[in-house]
């Protein structure tokens, strides 16, 4: 019960800085509480909504959200969920796991990399 309160509480923090709690709930879910792939996206999907609900709440009243173009790409993320989501529904939980799991490496790598060209610029990466 720990985990799943630890899981859940660590997803929470990361979703409320905007970067996106499935990285840290989907990994748990499936490896920690032996979930299938398909059922953790589900639960990942269903918890997303109340914590953007809140995330927004706050970074809006903060403004913190950059209006300019929000509509496009909400209009573009809605057309993307919507593709991934027919992908996701056709494919093995086996390779759907393998794909997120790529996907969070070359999202590491690409955000080490970030940081190490800011270090070479004279900024700390941010």
């Amino acid at each position: 019960m720990i985990w799943l309160f630890l899981a859940g509480a660590l997803s929470g923090i990361i979703s409320g800085m905007g970067i996106g709690g499935g990285v840290i709930l989907i990994p748990a879910l499936t490896l920690i509480f032996d979930m299938e792939q398909k059922v953790a996206q589900n639960i990942n999907l269903l918890y997303f909504i109340p914590t953007a609900i809140i995330a927004i709440f706050v970074h809006s009243k903060n403004k913190t959200i950059e209006k300019e173009g929000l509509f496009k790409i909400i209009i573009f993320g809605i057309i993307g969920a919507i593709i991934g989501s027919f992908i996701a529904v056709n494919l093995k939980g086996e390779i759907l796991r393998k794909i997120f799991g790529w996907f969070l490496v070359v999202m590491g790598i690409s955000e080490i990399l970030k940081k190490e060209k800011g270090q070479k610029n004279g900024n700390n990466g941010i």
